[in-house]
């Protein structure tokens, strides 16, 4: 029986480069944009002599990509191992493949005996992976343009679900290469690595997630799974980029739309060293190349900064020859406690490590719509970006120590104003409504003219304060690029920013996260968005078929194939 989970793409609204320190919050809004894992037996029957064997067959195909990859994973110790032509595996997914291997041991971890009797047999049946994006993940201009298309949604809708991905040419190089798919900026590796652990973890019984339609029902009784889904996906994603982000985007992928605050990378810390050091716990030359190709110098130091640390806890002995191993901290499970593996004891403790992230339930204000807009630049590097702040935060610690508290302030007031107008929306419904699709017709400018008694002066003093907000957040984001020499907001994307915002029903404009040429995003009013989409096709700019849906992680009841699920998707109609 297969196994098909999906998890939402994400837009970070507030919180770019501030969500990386403890105690700042973003505002991350998921979408409908999602990505699919499809999990089901490669082989019908176990083969009787395959007990013998210390393998299973893993088999992972992307179509999008048009890449299928065989593994041989070890049931010893819990790893994969492709065995695909060099091609193939020069171009591996090493997000996928952390989180297979980490949703494994995770049932190795918490399973008992009967249990991981009934883990094997499913193992030795062979696991077949699918992976599929939306298309929103990705750029399709090169494609519209080649057909002689205008660039607007509605050409958006006329490419086929899943359509084969654009790759960006390869002579990019230095600091500006891109990456070698061009994306849009809506967290494709957090959405899938999400997808996969969620779907491998139902599959093996793990955890036992819910539809959409039967949270709806029912309800969902509480987020005890959905915690491990998190737990798991975060340690994969940030093992597999080389290092422990903030961990909103995948937050969002597994609980939707939200309010976060990152979790204390220390949490991960025994994880990392399991994984960059293995010469701790296996001896093999070559594993060691090439965890080394996988980590920047950067990356390394700071991985060498917390292998000192954890080489001075008394969590790790010395043994007799000298080399430092790990002991087990997992708990006696069934008969089997002495057969752990090292990986599967790096899972439980991560599972039983104090996770002190923060997250709150947020969503736009009743009829605010988010869309976005691809410029068309094929994408922008994050990490290079995350870099040069932070060298500029090191050399000038005064001005950008004030800098961040600017935009904390605005960050902050953002979300204040907007939570105000859930609260009146809420409060005065016929009101909200009217007046909402009032301003919709007109610019901000004007929006106080419609206000004839206090409570309706009360929600434009809110929408005019999350303006207000807005600006403020834009001017110290693009005074930390300047500063730190980066496009935070390039000068071609405030052009089409201060257009957006000066037109009818645009409540607030901005480049989500980290910023770059990656997107831009708008919040309009009622019925407005249609005309913003039009205005950024004459500007050469993509609207994508993307909006808000605060729902995370789900199973699906089908492969999205087979009932063309994102047909809903191409179908939205911007208005």
């Amino acid at each position: 029986m297969a196994v098909v989970a999906s998890a939402p793409g994400k837009v970070l609204m507030t919180g770019g480069y501030l969500v990386l320190e403890r105690k700042n919050a973003g505002i991350v809004l998921s979408t409908n944009a999602r990505f699919y894992a499809i999990v089901k037996p490669l082989h019908e029957e176990i083969i009787p002599e395959s007990w013998a064997w210390g393998w299973a067959d893993v088999k992972l195909i992307s179509p999008q990509m048009d890449r299928e990859t065989m593994y041989k994973l070890s049931l010893k110790n819990l790893k994969l191992q492709s065995v695909s032509s060099r091609q193939v595996v020069e171009s591996r997914n090493p997000f996928v493949e952390y989180a297979v291997e980490y949703a494994i041991a995770a049932a190795h971890a918490t399973f008992d005996k009967d249990k991981k009797d009934m883990l094997q047999k499913l193992l030795l049946k062979g696991l077949d992976i699918t992976i599929l994006g939306c298309n929103e993940f990705y750029s399709y201009r090169n494609q519209i343009e080649a057909r002689g298309l205008p660039l607007t949604p509605e050409s958006l809708a006329s490419l086929p679900p899943f359509t084969s991905i654009t790759f960006n040419a390869e002579d990019s190089i230095g600091e500006n290469q891109k990456p070698e798919v061009a994306k849009t900026g809506l967290g494709s590796s957090a959405a899938m690595t999400t997808a996969v652990v969620a779907a491998l973890l139902h599959y093996l019984g793990v955890v036992s997630l819910s539809s959409f339609s039967e949270d709806q029902s029912h309800g969902r009784k509480d987020d005890s799974d959905l915690d491990i889904v998190h737990v798991i996906a975060q340690t994969a994603h940030c093992i597999a980029q080389g290092k422990v982000g903030s961990g909103f985007d995948v937050s969002s992928a597994v609980f939707g739309s939200q309010r976060y605050v990152r979790f204390s990378p220390e949490v991960l810390s025994s994880a990392q060293v399991f994984l960059v050091f293995p010469i701790c716990l296996i001896n093999s030359e070559e594993k060691i190349l090439q965890s080394a190709k996988v980590f920047s110098l950067e990356v390394l130091k700071e991985m060498l900064l917390l292998l000192v640390v954890y080489l001075n806890s008394p969590r790790l002995k010395l043994r007799n020859d000298g080399m430092t191993s790990f002991p087990c901290h997992a708990k006696p499970i069934g008969n089997n406690a002495g057969m752990a593996t090292p990986l599967t004891e790096v899972i439980y403790d991560v599972l039983k490590a104090k996770w002190d992230h923060e997250r709150t339930k947020f969503s736009l204000p009743p009829l605010m719509t988010l869309i976005l807009g691809e410029p068309g630049s094929g994408g922008s590097s994050t990490p290079s970006m995350v870099g040069a702040v932070k060298k500029w935060q090191k050399s000038d610690p005064q001005n950008s120590l004030e800098t961040w508290r600017k935009l904390s302030e605005g960050n902050s007031a953002l979300e204040m104003h907007l939570n105000t107008l859930c609260k009146l929306a809420e409060r005065n419904c016929n009101v909200y409504e009217c007046l909402i699709n009032a301003c919709s017709l007109l610019p901000a400018e004007k929006w106080l003219e419609r206000a004839n008694e206090p409570s309706q002066a009360d929600i434009v003093k809110e929408l005019l304060g999350a303006r207000d907000a807005m600006l403020g957040i834009r001017y110290y984001m693009r005074k930390m690029g300047e500063a730190a020499g980066i496009p935070i907001e390039p000068e071609s994307q405030t052009h089409l920013l201060d257009t957006t915002m000066s037109m009818e029903g645009v409540l607030l404009a901005g480049v989500p996260g980290a910023g770059g040429f990656d997107a831009v995003f708008a919040v309009t009013l009622g019925p407005s968005s249609k005309n913003v989409t039009k205005t950024w096709s004459s500007l050469n700019v993509l609207a994508m078929l993307v909006t808000e849906d605060p729902r995370g992680v789900s199973l699906e009841d089908h492969d999205p194939r087979a009932k063309e699920i994102t047909a809903a998707v191409s179908s939205i109609q911007l208005q």
